[in-house]
């Protein structure tokens, strides 16, 4: 295989010369991770809006909970997106795997924005919608790994936190840019404008946003643990089957962390908060536009509490950055909904803003903790599997869940605790890790890197 030059200032020790090669590279995994989540939750969100009516109506009664499932099928994909991003990324590169995985995600955003309503086209219309959906959830499930390790691997061993928040804020930017701009066609076409075409420009608008992190992300140069690994020859021949050979207990101890966090976030992110507050024939039926933007809002102190975490988890180190994110991410569970259920868009906005406090700092380390945990042979399997298997234990059927509790007990009790079971279980899979903050990410360490980081194994 040609291996690429190394950048300017490339040493063994994964660090880049300049500022601002650093800055470059911070820029666009913050602006391509964006980008992909948007495209992402743009989805989300117009299902607990808009998709039961126009899509899944000819289902039945029960449209709104399908339309949740569909959220939940396109993750049981992502694990395929991430076995063949891990497999492309450890053989050639982290680089040209997050160009294919951006285009993917944008041309199917943009197709559901022209997709005609099951009132058109019948029962064609939500098959294609879900087919589609499935597209986007291959393509996240690849972004996620090579977005991190460009970051990571370019970043100083202090700094790792820091840089791997860079594209972990991709996530509450996306839901913000998401919700931002639902809220403003919601305004600019009320009522049946909206159901009519307001909801299909935010797809659209994928198309700009894609050739925007096409641009940046072809500027930046390759990962240089990969440029190491590929000068030495390193490459794992099957770095799939080598990962669970060697590290099958620690990838499902990794995802179990991310399971913790992102099935609450899935409230949000998956659209239930919205669909909960805005449904008319629900306890709370408030006005779209404005619950868009107390979500739109709850993204900002989730940006904000995500970055103070990636510099927090370097100073303090992962494991107690975590296991402090999930102390306060199990008080925003138990104080979410009795202020969600107050009726007031004020006081749901302060119940969603203390939520993504704790989810913060569950998700703002993520992206170092990770990459310290496995080889740099299949770094890029490794996250990305551990992140796609942890989101369909967490996110993939969360609003199908809650919606199915509420509908049972009449009451969003259950789904408290629901939600506060997933966060001990994040909290449980962090103790069982040791805290490897700084450990060498680059080929010559692999011996060390292979020494099992779970409590009570010395090899993986």
């Amino acid at each position: 295989m040609s291996t690429s030059p190394a950048p300017r200032g490339f040493t063994p020790t994964g660090t880049i010369a300049t500022a601002a090669d650093r800055r470059r590279v911070v820029f666009a995994t913050v602006v391509g991770t964006t980008v992909e989540w948007y495209d992402f939750f743009i989805y989300a969100t117009a299902v607990g809006l808009v998709f039961g009516q126009l899509f899944f109506a000819p289902l039945g009664k029960d449209s709104v909970l399908i339309g949740f499932a569909t959220v939940g099928v396109s993750f049981l994909f992502r694990p395929l997106g991430a076995f063949l991003a891990g497999h492309l990324g450890d053989k050639y590169g982290r680089k040209v795997v997050l160009m294919w995985t951006l285009i993917l995600m944008g041309v199917a955003t943009a197709l559901i924005g022209v997709l005609p309503s099951a009132e058109s086209i019948g029962l064609a219309a939500p098959v294609i919608l879900v087919l589609l959906r499935i597209l986007q959830g291959i393509s996240a499930g690849g972004e996620w790994g090579g977005a991190v390790l460009m970051a990571v691997e370019h970043a100083p061993k202090t700094r790792r936190g820091a840089f791997g928040a860079s594209p972990q804020i991709g996530v509450p930017l996306g839901l913000l840019l998401a919700s931002g701009v639902m809220a403003l066609m919601s305004a600019i076409a009320p009522g049946e404008q909206f159901l009519q075409w307001g909801w299909r420009v935010p797809f659209l608008l994928s198309v700009v946003l894609i050739l925007v992190g096409w641009y940046v992300r072809r500027r930046v140069e390759e990962s240089p643990v990969f440029l190491e690994l590929a000068e030495r020859k390193e490459h794992s021949r099957m770095p799939i089957v080598e990962l669970f050979r060697k590290h099958a207990v620690l990838v499902i101890i990794a995802a179990f962390v991310f399971a913790g966090n992102n099935a609450v976030g899935y409230m949000t992110t998956g659209g239930y908060i919205q669909g909960y507050a805005t449904n008319p024939e629900g306890p709370l039926g408030l006005e779209r536009g404005e619950v868009l933007w107390a979500v739109t809002g709850s993204a900002i102190t989730w940006l904000l509490s995500t970055l103070v975490a990636g510099f927090a988890s370097d100073r303090f180190g992962r494991r107690t950055t975590y296991i402090a994110g999930w102390i306060m991410q199990l008080v925003g569970v138990f104080t979410l909904f009795p202020l969600v259920n107050t009726g007031n868009v004020f006081v749901l906005f302060l119940g969603l803003a203390i939520l993504t406090i704790g989810l913060g700092f569950t998700y703002g380390p993520q992206a170092a903790l990770y990459a310290e945990l496995f080889p740099a042979s299949i770094r890029f399997s490794g996250v990305s599997i551990s992140y796609a298997i942890g989101a369909i234990l967490g996110g993939a059927f969360a609003p199908t869940i809650a919606t199915a509790l509420v509908a049972a007990f009449g009451s969003t009790t259950p789904v408290t605790w629901y939600l506060a079971g997933m966060t001990v279980l994040g909290l449980v899979a962090t103790l069982l890790l040791r805290d490897r903050s700084g450990i060498p990410l680059d080929p010559e360490h692999e011996a060390e890197q292979s020494v099992s980081p779970v409590r009570g194994l010395t090899r993986a």
